[in-house]
């Protein structure tokens, strides 16, 4: 299958970022922590393998085109929601509900979004799975926190399933004079919400003072964000020729998305906090689970999509 030439740079620039990322995380071992014993550097090589494999799967996946994306997407839902899920209470009641949500809810949420129905993907979870899946668990008696399970459920179908599969919806759009690229379009969101995180981690690191909310993220700081969110823009501003935006627009939009990959940070790491959890998950070494490395992404998707059907998709 051929693909459009921007996402083989885009590929290719980001495996020379890795490379140079390597060989830059091995150079501070090699000086800092030669008996692993720095956490820091340990951490940050630790990061840069996870990454490898992350950019890997991507690529591939998107080298496969749509079928590949979208089926990529799905396997990532359900690991997210399976992370999700582990850490909230349940009853005997919530069972079928629970097998309703990874067997019934999440494929046709992907077969809906595979065959672009966007008038039902659109709204399946948060109305059709919100309003019945209460009614599976009540059914079959339990009424012991009913609420807060319930609420906990249609939370994790909300991030892990109805927000995760507007990036693969991403590839459906129809733009005028951008047509057969859209998944370039998935490319340059990952990686503008993922730069900013990496950005924000580096610039925390390296002049971070002032916490913005320390009781629920204590690594996060004012100078942190700022840095990071203004490199991150810079960045998708300088990719806007492989977008259908014009500079400014590839600004706004990067504007946007990483304010809203910060939220999900921010939010995801409250929910932590509340559970009494530092990871999600062990699913990437260095990184947690699904959720701890996408969750950025995973707010900002829905919104990049929905901005970007309304100002310039056809349909």
């Amino acid at each position: 299958m051929t693909q459009p030439p921007g996402l083989i740079w885009l590929l290719t620039a980001v495996a020379t970022i890795l490379v140079i990322a390597t060989l830059v995380g091995a150079a501070l071992r090699a000086r800092l922590s030669p008996e692993g014993d720095n956490p820091v550097i340990e951490n940050l090589n630790a990061r840069i393998a996870a990454w490898w494999t992350m950019v890997i799967l991507l690529s591939l996946a998107f080298l496969a085109g749509r079928p590949g994306v979208v089926i990529l997407f799905a396997i990532l839902s359900f690991a997210g929601l399976r992370e999700f899920l582990t850490l909230t209470d349940k009853a005997p009641s919530d069972h079928w509900a629970l097998a309703a949500s990874f067997f019934l809810i999440l494929p046709l949420q992907y077969w809906l979004v595979g065959t672009d129905w966007y008038g039902l993907y659109a709204i399946f979870i948060p109305v059709y799975a919100f309003l019945l899946m209460p009614v599976v668990s009540a059914l079959r008696g339990g009424t012991q926190d009913f609420l807060s399970r319930v609420a906990e459920t249609q939370w994790a179908l909300m991030i892990c399933l109805y927000c995760t599969s507007h990036v693969p919806a991403l590839l459906y759009l129809q733009i005028p004079g951008y047509e057969g690229r859209s998944v370039i379009l998935i490319a340059w969101l990952i990686f503008t919400v993922q730069f900013s995180d990496v950005m924000q981690y580096v610039w925390g690191k390296l002049i971070g003072r002032h916490k913005i909310a320390p009781q629920v993220s204590p690594s996060k700081t004012w100078e942190g964000f700022l840095g990071g969110t203004a490199t991150a823009i810079a960045a998708g501003t300088a990719l806007y020729w492989i977008t259908p935006f014009t500079p400014w627009q590839a600004a706004g939009m990067a504007l946007v998305v990483t304010i809203m990959g910060f939220f999900g940070g921010l939010v995801m790491s409250a929910i932590k906090r509340d559970k009494g959890v530092k990871d999600w998950g062990h699913l990437i070494a260095g990184h947690g689970g699904f959720l701890d490395r996408l969750d950025s992404v995973i707010f900002a998707a829905p919104i990049f999509f929905h901005l970007t059907r309304y100002f310039w998709s056809a349909t």
